[in-house]
Protein backbone atom coordinates (compact mmCIF):
# COMPACT_ATOMS: atom_id res chain seq x y z
CA UNK A 1 0.00 0.00 0.00
CA UNK A 2 1.54 3.34 -1.00
CA UNK A 3 2.16 6.19 2.03
CA UNK A 4 -0.15 8.95 2.65
CA UNK A 5 2.38 11.03 0.55
CA UNK A 6 2.97 8.78 -2.46
CA UNK A 7 -1.01 9.10 -2.73
CA UNK A 8 -1.50 12.64 -2.36
CA UNK A 9 1.50 13.35 -4.95
CA UNK A 10 -0.59 10.91 -7.80
CA UNK A 11 -3.62 12.73 -7.18
CA UNK A 12 -2.29 16.60 -7.24
CA UNK A 13 0.04 15.24 -10.52
CA UNK A 14 -3.38 13.90 -12.13
CA UNK A 15 -4.98 17.14 -11.51
CA UNK A 16 -2.30 18.91 -12.97
CA UNK A 17 -2.09 16.71 -16.27
CA UNK A 18 -5.68 16.51 -16.14
CA UNK A 19 -5.73 20.46 -16.96
CA UNK A 20 -3.57 19.80 -19.66
CA UNK A 21 -5.59 17.18 -20.95
CA UNK A 22 -8.59 19.15 -21.17
CA UNK A 23 -6.77 21.66 -23.39
CA UNK A 24 -5.93 19.45 -25.75
CA UNK A 25 -9.86 17.91 -25.87
CA UNK A 26 -11.17 21.69 -26.17
CA UNK A 27 -10.54 21.74 -30.03
CA UNK A 28 -12.45 18.71 -30.55
CA UNK A 29 -15.06 19.58 -28.38
CA UNK A 30 -15.62 23.00 -29.87
CA UNK A 31 -15.30 21.33 -33.21
CA UNK A 32 -17.76 19.03 -32.72
CA UNK A 33 -20.23 21.25 -30.84
CA UNK A 34 -20.33 23.93 -33.34
CA UNK A 35 -19.80 21.43 -36.64
CA UNK A 36 -21.50 18.24 -35.35
CA UNK A 37 -17.50 16.81 -36.90
CA UNK A 38 -16.18 14.30 -35.61
CA UNK A 39 -12.87 15.13 -36.17
CA UNK A 40 -11.13 12.65 -36.38
CA UNK A 41 -7.89 14.22 -37.20
CA UNK A 42 -7.48 15.71 -33.68
CA UNK A 43 -4.87 13.35 -32.14
CA UNK A 44 -2.93 14.24 -35.41
CA UNK A 45 -3.01 18.19 -35.06
CA UNK A 46 -1.86 17.61 -31.42
CA UNK A 47 1.13 15.97 -32.67
CA UNK A 48 1.69 18.18 -35.29
CA UNK A 49 1.85 20.91 -32.26
CA UNK A 50 4.27 18.82 -30.36
CA UNK A 51 6.57 18.42 -33.54
CA UNK A 52 6.12 22.01 -34.08
CA UNK A 53 7.43 22.98 -30.65
CA UNK A 54 10.60 20.17 -30.80
CA UNK A 55 11.13 21.77 -33.91
CA UNK A 56 10.94 26.17 -32.53
CA UNK A 57 13.50 25.24 -29.92
CA UNK A 58 16.20 23.29 -32.15
CA UNK A 59 15.88 25.64 -35.62
CA UNK A 60 15.32 28.77 -33.51
CA UNK A 61 16.46 27.99 -29.83
CA UNK A 62 12.50 30.00 -28.82
CA UNK A 63 11.88 28.28 -25.55
CA UNK A 64 8.60 26.01 -26.52
CA UNK A 65 6.44 27.46 -23.60
CA UNK A 66 7.22 31.20 -25.29
CA UNK A 67 6.30 30.05 -28.89
CA UNK A 68 2.94 28.92 -28.07
CA UNK A 69 0.84 31.72 -29.65
CA UNK A 70 2.81 31.19 -32.22
CA UNK A 71 2.88 27.43 -33.08
CA UNK A 72 -1.30 28.29 -32.39
CA UNK A 73 -1.23 30.70 -35.13
CA UNK A 74 0.88 27.90 -37.29
CA UNK A 75 -1.42 24.94 -36.51
CA UNK A 76 -4.85 27.71 -36.93
CA UNK A 77 -3.07 28.65 -41.04
CA UNK A 78 -3.30 24.92 -41.71
CA UNK A 79 -6.61 24.14 -40.86
CA UNK A 80 -7.84 26.89 -42.80
CA UNK A 81 -7.10 25.15 -46.11
CA UNK A 82 -8.03 21.82 -44.87
CA UNK A 83 -11.68 23.26 -43.80
CA UNK A 84 -11.72 25.00 -47.29
CA UNK A 85 -11.49 22.66 -49.64
CA UNK A 86 -11.69 19.53 -47.63
CA UNK A 87 -14.70 20.24 -45.49
CA UNK A 88 -16.72 23.11 -46.92
CA UNK A 89 -17.30 21.61 -49.99
CA UNK A 90 -19.41 18.18 -47.99
CA UNK A 91 -21.46 21.18 -46.19
CA UNK A 92 -24.93 19.60 -46.49
CA UNK A 93 -23.97 16.21 -47.52
CA UNK A 94 -23.72 14.55 -44.08
CA UNK A 95 -21.55 14.20 -40.99
CA UNK A 96 -20.56 10.80 -42.36
CA UNK A 97 -18.33 11.83 -45.62
CA UNK A 98 -16.80 14.61 -43.75
CA UNK A 99 -15.84 12.44 -41.02
CA UNK A 100 -14.34 9.47 -43.04
CA UNK A 101 -12.31 12.48 -44.60
CA UNK A 102 -10.87 13.75 -41.43
CA UNK A 103 -9.79 9.80 -41.01
CA UNK A 104 -7.94 9.43 -44.22
CA UNK A 105 -6.18 13.02 -43.11
CA UNK A 106 -5.51 11.21 -40.05
CA UNK A 107 -3.99 8.40 -41.66
CA UNK A 108 -2.13 10.45 -44.40
CA UNK A 109 -0.76 13.04 -41.36
CA UNK A 110 0.60 9.63 -39.75
CA UNK A 111 2.60 8.58 -42.51
CA UNK A 112 3.80 12.72 -43.38
CA UNK A 113 5.07 11.89 -39.67
CA UNK A 114 6.86 9.43 -39.82
CA UNK A 115 8.22 10.05 -43.54
CA UNK A 116 9.62 13.25 -42.87
CA UNK A 117 10.51 13.09 -38.40
CA UNK A 118 11.29 9.07 -38.18
CA UNK A 119 9.30 6.93 -35.86
CA UNK A 120 11.18 7.87 -33.46
CA UNK A 121 10.06 9.10 -29.90
CA UNK A 122 10.55 12.22 -28.87
CA UNK A 123 9.95 14.31 -26.37
CA UNK A 124 11.31 18.40 -25.74
CA UNK A 125 13.50 18.56 -23.44
CA UNK A 126 13.66 21.52 -21.35
CA UNK A 127 14.90 21.96 -17.82
CA UNK A 128 11.45 22.86 -15.92
CA UNK A 129 10.57 19.47 -17.74
CA UNK A 130 12.23 17.28 -15.33
CA UNK A 131 12.53 19.65 -12.41
CA UNK A 132 10.35 19.18 -9.11
CA UNK A 133 8.28 21.64 -7.41
CA UNK A 134 8.72 20.88 -4.05
CA UNK A 135 6.12 22.48 -1.41
CA UNK A 136 6.52 20.43 2.13
CA UNK A 137 5.82 16.59 1.33
CA UNK A 138 4.32 17.46 -1.79
CA UNK A 139 6.56 17.38 -4.87
CA UNK A 140 5.11 17.24 -8.12
CA UNK A 141 6.72 17.88 -12.21
CA UNK A 142 7.16 21.52 -12.67
CA UNK A 143 6.06 21.36 -16.22
CA UNK A 144 3.06 19.81 -14.70
CA UNK A 145 1.82 22.90 -13.04
CA UNK A 146 2.82 25.15 -15.93
CA UNK A 147 1.59 23.30 -17.88
CA UNK A 148 -1.81 23.48 -15.90
CA UNK A 149 -1.43 27.01 -15.26
CA UNK A 150 -1.48 27.81 -19.02
CA UNK A 151 -4.26 25.71 -20.13
CA UNK A 152 -6.87 26.90 -17.36
CA UNK A 153 -5.57 30.43 -18.77
CA UNK A 154 -6.05 29.40 -22.44
CA UNK A 155 -9.37 27.51 -21.21
CA UNK A 156 -10.60 30.79 -19.43
CA UNK A 157 -9.76 33.13 -22.37
CA UNK A 158 -11.84 30.83 -25.13
CA UNK A 159 -14.48 30.63 -22.52
CA UNK A 160 -14.59 34.43 -22.21
CA UNK A 161 -14.21 34.46 -26.59
CA UNK A 162 -17.30 32.32 -26.58
CA UNK A 163 -19.40 33.92 -24.01
CA UNK A 164 -18.86 37.54 -24.39
CA UNK A 165 -17.84 38.38 -28.02
CA UNK A 166 -19.90 38.93 -31.04
CA UNK A 167 -18.16 36.03 -32.49
CA UNK A 168 -19.04 33.66 -29.80
CA UNK A 169 -22.62 34.79 -30.54
CA UNK A 170 -22.26 33.99 -33.95
CA UNK A 171 -20.87 30.82 -32.89
CA UNK A 172 -23.50 29.57 -30.28
CA UNK A 173 -26.70 30.79 -33.32
CA UNK A 174 -24.47 28.30 -35.45
CA UNK A 175 -24.46 25.65 -33.15
CA UNK A 176 -27.84 25.95 -32.01
CA UNK A 177 -30.01 27.13 -34.93
CA UNK A 178 -27.40 27.12 -38.44
CA UNK A 179 -30.58 27.47 -41.00
CA UNK A 180 -31.85 30.31 -38.57
CA UNK A 181 -28.40 31.98 -38.38
CA UNK A 182 -28.30 32.03 -42.19
CA UNK A 183 -31.01 33.71 -42.18
CA UNK A 184 -30.81 36.53 -40.21
CA UNK A 185 -27.58 37.39 -42.09
CA UNK A 186 -24.94 35.00 -39.91
CA UNK A 187 -22.09 33.68 -42.28
CA UNK A 188 -22.47 30.26 -41.03
CA UNK A 189 -19.89 29.37 -43.46
CA UNK A 190 -17.44 31.63 -42.05
CA UNK A 191 -17.96 30.44 -38.52
CA UNK A 192 -17.78 27.16 -38.96
CA UNK A 193 -14.02 28.22 -40.99
CA UNK A 194 -12.98 30.30 -37.56
CA UNK A 195 -14.08 27.36 -35.34
CA UNK A 196 -11.98 24.86 -37.26
CA UNK A 197 -8.91 27.17 -37.21
CA UNK A 198 -9.59 27.87 -33.31
CA UNK A 199 -10.09 23.99 -32.61
CA UNK A 200 -6.65 22.83 -34.24
CA UNK A 201 -4.81 25.89 -32.61
CA UNK A 202 -6.35 24.71 -29.33
CA UNK A 203 -4.90 20.82 -30.37
CA UNK A 204 -1.50 22.60 -31.34
CA UNK A 205 -1.00 23.94 -28.42
CA UNK A 206 -1.74 21.57 -26.11
CA UNK A 207 0.41 19.18 -28.04
CA UNK A 208 3.46 21.21 -27.19
CA UNK A 209 2.39 21.25 -23.49
CA UNK A 210 2.30 17.32 -23.82
CA UNK A 211 5.51 17.19 -25.93
CA UNK A 212 7.34 19.27 -23.21
CA UNK A 213 5.70 17.08 -20.09
CA UNK A 214 6.04 13.77 -22.11
CA UNK A 215 7.41 12.16 -24.93
CA UNK A 216 5.09 11.70 -28.28
CA UNK A 217 5.58 9.46 -31.30
CA UNK A 218 3.82 9.71 -34.84
CA UNK A 219 1.37 7.72 -33.80
CA UNK A 220 0.57 9.14 -30.50
CA UNK A 221 -2.43 11.01 -31.92
CA UNK A 222 -4.67 7.78 -32.22
CA UNK A 223 -4.40 7.51 -27.78
CA UNK A 224 -5.12 11.42 -27.25
CA UNK A 225 -8.22 11.42 -29.34
CA UNK A 226 -9.39 8.62 -27.11
CA UNK A 227 -8.78 10.08 -24.29
CA UNK A 228 -9.81 13.67 -25.52
CA UNK A 229 -13.17 11.48 -26.05
CA UNK A 230 -13.54 10.54 -22.52
CA UNK A 231 -12.77 14.55 -21.40
CA UNK A 232 -15.80 15.47 -23.76
CA UNK A 233 -18.28 12.94 -22.49
CA UNK A 234 -17.34 13.83 -18.91
CA UNK A 235 -17.63 17.31 -19.38
CA UNK A 236 -20.06 17.83 -21.87
CA UNK A 237 -20.22 18.12 -25.41
CA UNK A 238 -19.20 21.78 -26.96
CA UNK A 239 -18.97 22.80 -22.75
CA UNK A 240 -15.65 25.01 -22.12
CA UNK A 241 -15.96 24.96 -18.65
CA UNK A 242 -17.01 21.10 -18.65
CA UNK A 243 -14.93 20.40 -20.74
CA UNK A 244 -11.88 21.12 -17.89
CA UNK A 245 -14.03 19.80 -15.04
CA UNK A 246 -13.88 16.15 -17.21
CA UNK A 247 -10.05 16.76 -18.09
CA UNK A 248 -9.36 17.32 -14.55
CA UNK A 249 -11.49 14.03 -13.19
CA UNK A 250 -9.64 12.11 -15.60
CA UNK A 251 -6.24 13.38 -15.08
CA UNK A 252 -7.40 12.41 -11.30
CA UNK A 253 -9.33 8.59 -11.63
CA UNK A 254 -6.10 7.90 -14.02
CA UNK A 255 -3.83 8.54 -11.32
CA UNK A 256 -5.73 6.27 -9.18
CA UNK A 257 -5.98 3.91 -11.47
CA UNK A 258 -2.07 4.10 -11.97
CA UNK A 259 -1.65 3.70 -8.20
CA UNK A 260 -4.08 0.65 -7.77
CA UNK A 261 -3.32 -0.86 -11.39
CA UNK A 262 0.04 0.17 -12.46
CA UNK A 263 1.21 2.84 -14.90
CA UNK A 264 0.57 0.70 -17.61
CA UNK A 265 -3.29 0.79 -16.53
CA UNK A 266 -3.88 4.56 -17.07
CA UNK A 267 -5.05 4.26 -20.15
CA UNK A 268 -7.54 1.23 -19.42
CA UNK A 269 -8.70 3.15 -16.65
CA UNK A 270 -10.00 6.13 -19.36
CA UNK A 271 -11.25 4.81 -21.66
CA UNK A 272 -13.87 2.29 -18.79
CA UNK A 273 -14.64 6.10 -17.30
CA UNK A 274 -15.81 6.72 -21.12
CA UNK A 275 -18.18 3.72 -21.46
CA UNK A 276 -19.27 4.02 -18.17
CA UNK A 277 -20.12 7.85 -19.04
CA UNK A 278 -21.91 7.40 -21.96
CA UNK A 279 -24.38 4.70 -20.30
CA UNK A 280 -24.90 6.40 -17.12
CA UNK A 281 -24.55 9.89 -17.95
CA UNK A 282 -24.26 10.89 -21.84
CA UNK A 283 -24.59 14.59 -21.34
CA UNK A 284 -21.43 14.74 -19.51
CA UNK A 285 -20.92 15.90 -15.92
CA UNK A 286 -22.31 19.84 -16.72
CA UNK A 287 -24.35 19.00 -19.65
CA UNK A 288 -24.08 20.08 -23.37
CA UNK A 289 -23.04 23.68 -24.21
CA UNK A 290 -23.98 25.86 -21.63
Amino acid sequence: MPGLDVIVNALISGLLLGGMLALTALGLSIILGVMRLVNLAHGEFLVAGAYAGLFLLQRTGIDPLVGLLLIGLILALIGYPIYRFLLAPLAGKGSEAAMMTMFGLSIILQNLFVLLFSADTRAIERDYATVPLTLGPISVPQIYAIGFAISVALIMAVHVLIARSRFGSELRASADQPLAAAIIGINVSRVHALTFCLGTACAGIGGTLIGVALSFTPTSGATYLLTDFAVIVLGGLGNVLGTLVGGIVLGVLQSVGGLTLGDGYRDLVGLVLFLAMLQLRPQGFLGSRA
